[in-house]
């Protein structure tokens, strides 16, 4: 059976007992570190002409010499018995002053040799190695991710209060007209561009680094502790928190193998004690040592390592994927291009010119209601073609069933009403006409729309020749009734009787200045408010227009004679295209990381031995003891009925045999007398197995 190297924290999470002969040494829970060899310094021998004495989970080291391993009397996982003394600790007083003085001595002159040796100058190299080894250290620690976590999730913090610039540019030059002065040094700091920052590259690629750095070391030190066996068991179990004692009519050998059967049952990892073994006092050692959970560590390794998964996932795919979104109304289409979207965003390595050539028109948009007005379906049928030159297919999208094309996915994410407007001169020709899409602002989809006219024909005006452009501000009702408190309204969301009231400007709407703005509303600041002749009466401030009416659906009086028609509304439908090729990385590092959260958080660790010792009228004293690195309730239960468990699989078994050993012998007096005798019964295979001196493993 392998040793286990001690664990760093030395303790057992406050569960060590108070009398010290109880654990040879506090075994932690944590993965076994690694222990350097190295030359003991002489306070550390025991007397002299004996072997240096090795700790209770410590392999023999091997001396720095020689290169010969020298194992000590004391084996690992003995302890000795209360009273007596081994090692140093059974020097004289006199030794033990000659021997730390001795110890001291030679350690004096290791340090200065050292000294001399760092005198005579090791070399930058060595140093600058020395360095990059503490900074590795400092990075790859557990504090020091939980830092840079804290700093990522604060650089985040502008990016949601700032306007961003590959999200909302429009917004973006607005923040620069309101803040002159402030902007410029926000810009030069790329706070308008957060995300994509080198200081927030930075950041996260070191919180990277850090969590696989640190991840990797506890990984590799919880490999070694799952192919290493469990610690022996200490001197005396019985007297752990929870530990029984009892004595067996059994011998210690077959005691023990009961109890390793009981453990095994129970699903815990075994280890017994080899046949060879020997205590302290040169004693045979029989004894068990069993633990169980650690699913524990490994369902917190696999929750982090899918943390870092995700983490990994959501990087590449905003560093490789896109997104946009484009209103379409029915008859339309759009191409996946950057100058078709009326919103798009790309990752850092994605080139807007290489994106896939696919092309997508809506043939026909439909929508059903229920009686109440709540929706009750949404379906978009399309045509679409997935290269230059590629066939016509069509297909149907409906919300949460996107349209796939290559490696990009359009959703059905929106839809709305889209009057058509005409505009005419005063001899009846078609100046401008265009389907205006309108943005609903309640579930009856009654609508505001919005419609600027840039070339009007008008001539310009004033000592600086402004234009004379015209806008016109309504809302549109899908099913209009007039209600007496608040005008007219919409009592259903389908167009079953369409109206629009609209009020109409005339002046310069700034379109030509190259300055962004805002399709869904009107800039008034140059801007004068006409009056129109229309259903509502003459020279009316507002007018109200029945779409479906041929005779009410015209205004007239408009600036130069032109007149507006709203002869007919169609459907307009809002797409959003996606591509994230590594959404698949992020939903299973998602799945994952539930997993593994559940088993760090239900499964407990725990330990338990087993000692058996011979007693001199025949029978043993069998010693049961455990400790738990959390729920120390739950565990206290479980000790107790495996204990109870262990106790009568001790103490029946001699029952068992000596009512055996009765029958047969009752059968040999019957036959004796003449009868037949009864039929043997076969031993007891329990009993009756070899101890194993290997390492079980639970499966």
């Amino acid at each position: 059976m392998s040793t286990r190297p001690t664990a760093p924290s030395g303790h057992v999470d406050g569960l060590r007992p108070d009398d010290p002969t109880v654990l040879e040494a506090p075994e932690a829970f944590d993965p076994p570190a690694p222990r350097a060899s190295s030359r003991r310094p002489p306070a550390a021998r025991g007397p002299a002409g004996s072997a240096p004495e090795t700790g209770p989970d410590e392999a023999p080291e091997a001396d720095s010499e020689s290169g010969a391993g020298t194992v000590s009397g004391t084996g690992p996982g003995d302890v000795p018995e209360a009273g007596q003394e081994t090692g140093a600790d059974a020097r004289p007083a006199g030794a033990a002053s000659a021997a730390g003085a001795a110890g001291a001595a030679d350690a004096a002159g290791s340090a200065g040799a050292a000294g001399a040796a760092g005198a005579a100058g090791v070399g930058p190299r060595a140093a600058w190695l020395a360095l990059l080894v503490r900074s590795w250290r400092q990075l790859t620690s557990m504090r020091t991710a939980l830092v840079l976590l804290f700093l990522l999730a604060l650089a985040a913090v502008p990016g949601s209060l700032i306007p961003q610039r590959n999200l909302n540019p429009m917004k973006v030059e607005e923040y620069f007209a309101e803040h002159p002065t402030l902007a410029p040094w926000l810009d030069r700091f790329s706070v308008f561009h957060v995300f994509g920052a080198p200081w927030f590259a930075a950041i996260y690629l070191l919180l990277f680094i850090s969590l696989i750095g640190c991840l990797w070391s506890r990984v590799h030190w919880h490999a070694r502790a799952l192919f290493t066996a469990p610690p022996k068991a200490p001197a005396r179990p019985g007297r752990l928190p929870g530990g029984s004692t009892w004595t067996s009519p059994l011998d210690a050998p077959d005691a023990v193998d009961l109890a390793r059967g009981a453990l095994r049952g129970r699903r815990f990892r075994v280890a017994v004690a080899p046949g060879d073994a020997r205590r302290p006092d040169g004693s045979p050692d029989h004894s068990v040592a069993a633990e169980k959970g650690y699913l524990r560590e490994s369902g917190n390794l696999v929750f982090h390592l899918a943390l870092v998964a995700l983490l990994a996932g959501m990087g590449l795919g905003s560093w490789f994927g896109y997104q946009g979104t484009v209103l379409v109304v029915t008859g339309n289409g759009f191409a996946n291009t950057l100058i078709s979207y009326d919103q798009y965003s790309g990752g850092e390595l994605v080139n807007a010119a290489d994106l896939p050539p696919f092309s997508v028109t809506l043939d026909q948009f439909s929508a059903s209601y229920q009686d109440n007005g709540q929706p009750a379906d949404f379906r978009a049928d399309v045509s679409y073609q997935s290269d230059i030159g590629a066939p016509v297919r069509t297909d149907t999208i409906r919300v949460n069933h996107p349209l796939r094309i290559g490696s990009a996915k359009i959703y059905l994410i929106g839809h709305g009403y889209a009057p058509h407007f005409v505009l005419r001169d005063s001899a009846g020709a078609v100046v401008w006409e265009s389907y205006v899409p309108c943005t609903p602002r309640d579930g009856m989809f009654t609508s505001t729309c919005t419609v600027k006219i840039p070339d009007t024909g008008l001539p310009p005006v004033g000592e600086r020749q402004e234009p004379q452009q015209l806008a016109f501000s309504g809302v549109f009702t899908p099913t209009t009734v007039l209600d007496p408190g608040h005008g007219y309204v919409s009592t259903y969301p389908a167009a079953r009787a369409p109206g629009l009231t609209l009020t109409g400007f005339v002046g310069n709407l700034h379109l030509n200045e190259g300055i962004p703005q805002n399709v869904y509303a009107v800039d008034t600041r140059d801007m004068t408010q006409f009056p129109m002749t229309g259903p509502a009466g003459e020279k009316r401030i507002a007018q109200v227009v029945a779409l479906n009416n041929p005779g009410q659906r015209t205004l007239t009086g408009l600036p130069g004679g032109l007149s507006l028609e709203v002869d007919g509304v169609h459907e307009f439908a809002t797409f959003q295209t996606k591509s994230d090729p590594y959404k698949g990385l992020v939903l299973g590092a998602s799945v994952v990381i539930i997993l593994g959260l559940v088993a760090s958080l239900r499964v407990r660790r725990r330990r338990v031995w087993v000692r058996a010792t011979p007693l001199d009228g025949g029978g043993s004293t069998v010693e049961v003891g455990g400790l738990s690195r959390s729920d120390a309730q739950g565990f206290a239960a479980e000790l107790a009925a495996l204990s109870e468990e262990i106790r009568l699989d001790t103490t029946e078994a001699e029952a068992t045999a000596d009512g055996a050993t009765a029958g047969d012998t009752a059968a040999g007096d019957t036959a004796a007398d003449g009868e037949k005798p009864a039929a043997a019964m076969p031993a007891d295979p329990v009993t009756s197995t070899t101890i194993s001196a290997t390492s079980e493993r639970e499966p």
